[in-house]
């Protein structure tokens, strides 16, 4: 099979598009067809281990998982002995975990069963596959973390990115009044997936506005926790998906359990929420945002265009 391998880390030049063997399934596992994957800012930072807390997770010196990618969106192959509710021919799409020892950016890979849901049926697997990971952080940061609900106030800072456009129409699902920062050129991108308020941030700092927020749910971390807390509501909590030594250090010295909060977070994989994702996916509450579609052979200009920093929604690498 094709597979997007690297071995070593560095620019784009370490991407090599290889003929590996095609992985097999143990009795717990489910193989899947890939037809589409999500290319994403994790992917970059796997790929040039920087910054060097991504290396505690992607290898000390040197690459251990060699293929790329973690949303996918595709048909199963072939189930092992123990599964039960999945059959060759069904269409899925999810996110891997961190366990899983390869990417989605192959013609094949394995999953569990809590990494895989059905495909919304009115989605293509191009759509699909950009429901994994943004799906699954703007859902359980806005739901679990959050607690979004009727009558409170989320900031969306990112909010026209990959996450950024699942996190605004999921908090508008939930009810929030919802104010999305972005550039210049995304402000009626942002407006039109449900956006109450909209911020440039070209022209205006979010953090020294006069609005208090219950909620700021930051994708792109381009301003300081301290900041960021001078804008929430008293009970207020900081969430980030962004982690570094530094951000966990300012985290403690701030904490007060009765007071303003912040946690980092990151996604926990789950077949039950990749089922909640499908089934907001498939009655349009959230629709995907793509902003360019890539073939295998051009995976360079994929990392590239997201290493720039202006993608509007997911970048997606078509397969099959």
């Amino acid at each position: 099979m094709k597979a997007v391998y690297y071995e070593r880390y560095g620019s784009t030049e370490v991407l090599e598009l290889k003929e590996i063997e095609k992985p097999s399934t143990s009795n717990d596992e489910i193989l899947v067809k890939v037809h589409a994957a999500s290319v994403q800012p994790m992917d970059i930072r796997f790929r040039t281990g920087t910054p060097l807390l991504a290396r505690a997770i992607a290898g000390l010196t040197k690459p251990k998982i060699k293929i790329l990618g973690f949303d996918y969106s595709g048909v199963v192959e072939a189930v092992g002995e123990n599964i039960t509710s999945y059959n060759p021919g069904d269409e899925v799409f999810g996110l891997r975990n961190s366990e899983n020892k390869s990417g989605t950016h192959a013609e094949y890979f394995t999953v569990t069963e809590k990494e895989i849901a059905r495909k919304p049926h009115n989605l293509t697997h191009v759509q699909a596959a950009t429901a994994g990971m943004a799906g699954i952080m703007a859902l359980q940061g806005l739901r679990d973390h959050g607690e979004t609900k009727p009558g409170k106030k989320v900031l969306l800072n990112g909010a026209s990115g990959g996450i950024g456009t699942f996190a605004v129409q999921i908090a508008k699902h939930y009810g929030a009044e919802v104010t999305g920062v972005c550039s210049t050129g995304n402000l009626e991108m942002v407006k039109s997936l449900g956006a109450d308020h909209v911020i440039d941030y070209t022209k205006e700092d979010f953090t020294k506005n006069a609005d208090a927020y219950d909620v700021i749910f930051d994708i792109v971390r381009k301003n300081t926790l301290n900041n960021c807390k001078k804008v929430l509501t008293e009970k207020g909590i900081y969430i980030t998906t962004h982690m570094s030594p530094g951000l966990l250090i300012e985290m403690k010295l701030n904490s007060n359990p009765n007071s303003k909060r912040s946690i980092t977070m990151w996604g926990d994989v789950n077949g039950e929420d990749l089922e909640i994702v499908s089934k907001l996916l498939e009655s349009e509450v959230i629709v995907p945002v793509i902003d360019r579609v890539y073939s295998m052979e051009e995976i360079s200009d994929a990392h590239m265009h997201i290493e720039k920093g202006h993608a509007k929604g997911k970048v997606i690498l078509e397969i099959a």
